[in-house]
């Protein structure tokens, strides 16, 4: 879309008026997007065709729309992070930083997208907004927390959008609607601007991140978002790396975590995966980390032990009396875990030593592959049962350790997208894209949904 801006083939107001026509045909069957910005977003298309006419320097994204999960700032608008407390609340000062980033490169923000209440959910629901649907099957939900952003990309309403991740928020939404994206290393992207906030126990475990249809596009964005801000004092000044394209890549695989058992085709899926790099020189054993199983009851005993004390404290301080029930599901099992402080000093003993054990096991990988959920997309209002929830620990496991996880549709079952999660070294957050890549090569990425859509809104950024 950029290279068609910048030969002229196309102008950035056809494109965003093509994008706010999708979103609008979309929005009765998917209600995705919650805040249209359509008066800003026309008025920045045509600066920005008339900066092209006048063969102006033009950033690499410049007159490209991207979307915004409604806990992330854009200037101008409400952030509502889903909760009714938000529902009316003051328009957001500034952009966050990764949308001021977004914006520098001349990408224009066009929509914020759907998400469940305060982020708790994999499914996304509400009481300010109502349900979110998947493309594939308007039966299942696009998941959760990012799940406005990933149906939407899907269904060609964006080509690119920022979410956030603190148990699988950008994995599964991207899994359930079959496009790519990525939980960066912990600490890699700043946090500024995000609702709620950065900081406490739990700032380890989650991230803000780019979804797209196309891996290639997470790259791009990736260089664009990198970077600390002066604010977020979690986010180190650490260099992206490279991958180094020469060397043999060394592919661990698995597909049990011993904690939930996944459908054949999830499995068949990975394995599948792991044998087409095995053909092609790359050096793959099927491991697991030792103790991978304790992830799920680390991740919900710390948010239990202090994520829900600051939960409580900030509904009090939006005002929110209630919480959806899709997001009580996930509060309540958490409040299970809380403790006496001498618990927490174990807890916390037990979260290192868990880190510790990850990093040992890449000294010997570069990459493991593993299933993002034991099944492709649930029925709505079955996130929360037993079984189903705890088969969220596989990404949970890579918050916990902090490391960079993506994911990118390899598969599909009965209509519904099938995808893999590659996780890299800590800090190799391109690594992760580039396998990404690979496996679109071979045939993998995005598939569009039976849903109308615009020919060149299936382009890449």
């Amino acid at each position: 879309m950029a290279a068609l801006l910048r030969r002229r083939e196309l102008s950035s107001c056809e494109l965003v008026r093509q994008h706010l026509a999708q979103i609008a045909r979309l929005h009765a069957p998917l209600n995705a997007a919650v805040e249209v910005m359509a008066e800003t977003a026309l008025a920045a298309a045509r600066i920005a065709d008339e900066r092209v006419s006048s063969r102006e320097p033009c950033g690499p994204l410049h007159g490209v729309p991207f979307t915004v999960k409604d806990s992330i700032d854009v200037a101008g608008v409400r952030s509502t992070a889903g909760t009714l407390g938000r529902k009316l609340a003051s328009a957001a000062q500034q952009d966050a930083t990764l949308v001021r980033r977004l914006r520098q490169a001349g990408a224009i923000p066009i929509a914020k997208t759907n998400l469940p209440d305060l982020l708790f959910a994999f499914e996304t629901d509400n009481f300010v907004f109502g349900r979110t649907n998947n493309p594939y099957d308007l039966t299942r939900t696009p998941g959760g927390s990012s799940g406005g952003e990933a149906a939407l990309i899907a269904a060609c309403g964006s080509p690119l959008g920022l979410g956030s991740d603190c148990l699988g928020s950008i994995r599964v939404p991207a899994a359930f609607c079959g496009i790519t994206g990525i939980k960066p290393t912990s600490g890699r992207l700043p946090r500024t601007g995000h609702v709620p906030p950065f900081g406490g126990w739990i700032e380890r475990f989650w991230q803000i991140g780019p979804l797209a249809r196309w891996t290639e596009d997470l790259v791009l964005a990736m260089k664009l978002l990198a970077g600390e801000d002066g604010n977020d004092f979690t986010s180190p000044p650490a260099p992206l790396i490279e991958p180094d394209g020469a060397r043999v890549l060394r592919i661990a695989f698995f597909t049990d975590n011993g904690v939930a058992k996944c459908a054949p085709v999830i499995e068949e899926a990975v394995r599948k995966c792991a044998e087409e790099f095995a053909r092609e020189g790359a050096r793959i054993t099927e491991d697991r980390p030792a103790g991978i199983n304790e992830a799920y009851e680390l991740e919900m005993a710390i948010l239990g032990a202090d994520g829900m004390e600051s939960l409580d404290a900030y509904l009090r301080q939006s005002g929110s009396e209630r919480l959806h029930p899709v997001s009580t599901g996930m509060v309540d099992r958490a409040r299970r875990w809380r403790g006496t402080a001498s618990q927490l000093a174990g807890l916390w003993a037990r979260w290192d030593a868990f880190r510790f054990r990850m990093q040992a096991f890449f000294e010997n990988y570069d990459v493991v592959l593993c299933p993002v959920y034991t099944q492709p997309a649930l029925p709505h209002g079955e996130s929360d049962r037993p079984g189903n929830f705890e088969a969220f620990s596989y990404t949970m496991a890579w918050n916990v350790a902090g490391f960079p996880a993506a994911t990118v549709r390899c598969a599909e079952s009965q209509g519904l997208p099938v995808n893999v999660q590659v996780i890299a070294r800590l800090w190799h957050d391109l690594q992760a894209l580039a396998v990404c890549q690979m496996i679109e090569g071979r045939g993998g990425g995005w598939k569009a949904p039976a849903m109308e859509s615009e020919p060149v809104e299936a382009a890449h950024v």
